[in-house]
């Protein structure tokens, strides 16, 4: 690590601190708003139809008179459960598979290169359609795309610092003792690479929040009238001028879910 590229540790704090502190605020909102206001997401009055707040929906109503309240709060828990979901398959699996390719070397390494490097050459939301396809519409789905998709970066990170710290006096030494691979595991790579692994697993969280989002909006993903965040988005959007609040609630909590996921990644020291 030089000072050219490293973050200066009270710089690097507070940004982690302001990106904690957000992340905070949005899955409060999520899991104690509907505690303080309870209310049901699918409950439709239209009657209520782009409503103003009130004491019962305190973001309004949308275009079937559903609270828009309820609707961000179960968005807000349903993404980000999929996406850390995602992030820990794909996590554990490049972690496993990428530290067999460092240590055995070979074909083995060979292979699994070229699988990675193979899934890395295609567009990310197009596998995630191809899932999306088999098994349309659900968590499932989201959850199995995305995992196919964010293994790949868990495994090159993995990959590459394994193989350096095997290469090390200190692995050697530790081999030469006769200490065996789960102790060399324990004592010198996962040290080693898992500040990395936090990193990425936080902007592999932000990008599957994005990804979920940006199929929602375009209609391919969760299905009405489950409450999500892109389709909240694109079922709003023809009623922005009588009804800006409503729309501007799920844009303004996915920008902030995201930028404090970002800002804990990218404050990290490299």
């Amino acid at each position: 690590m030089t000072d050219a590229v490293a973050i200066p540790r009270p710089a690097g704090q507070a940004v982690r601190l302001a990106g904690a502190t957000l992340v905070a605020t949005v899955l409060a909102f999520a899991l104690i708003g509907p505690m303080i206001v309870p209310g049901d997401p699918y409950a439709q009055s239209l009657m209520q139809a782009l409503g103003a707040p009130d004491a019962t929906a305190p973001l309004g109503y949308d275009h079937l008179g559903r609270s828009i309240f309820h609707r961000l709060a179960h968005a807000l828990r349903l993404s980000p459960v999929i996406a850390i979901a995602a992030v820990l398959t794909a996590g554990g699996a490049g972690l496993v598979l990428g530290t067999l390719a460092a240590a055995r070397g070979g074909w083995m390494d060979r292979i699994l290169t070229m699988l990675a490097d193979a899934l890395l050459a295609l567009p990310g939301l197009l596998l995630v359609l191809i899932v999306l396809a088999i098994v349309p519409g659900t968590a499932l789905g989201f959850w199995a795309g995305l995992s196919l998709v964010l293994w790949v970066e868990f495994f090159r990170l993995t990959r590459a610092a394994t193989r350096d710290t095997l290469a090390s006096p200190a692995v050697e030494a530790s081999r030469l003792l006769g200490f065996g691979p789960v102790y060399v595991f324990r004592t010198h790579i996962w040290p080693e690479i898992a500040p990395m692994m936090l990193t990425a697993a936080a902007f592999g969280t932000a990008t599957a929040i994005m990804a979920i989002a940006a199929l929602g909006f375009v209609h391919v993903g969760m299905r009405a009238p489950t409450p999500e965040l892109g389709l909240m988005m694109v079922e709003l959007l023809p009623y922005w001028r009588e009804a800006p609040l409503a729309l501007l609630s799920p844009v303004v909590a996915t920008f902030v879910l995201l930028l404090g996921l970002t800002l804990l990644a990218g404050s990290r020291e490299t």
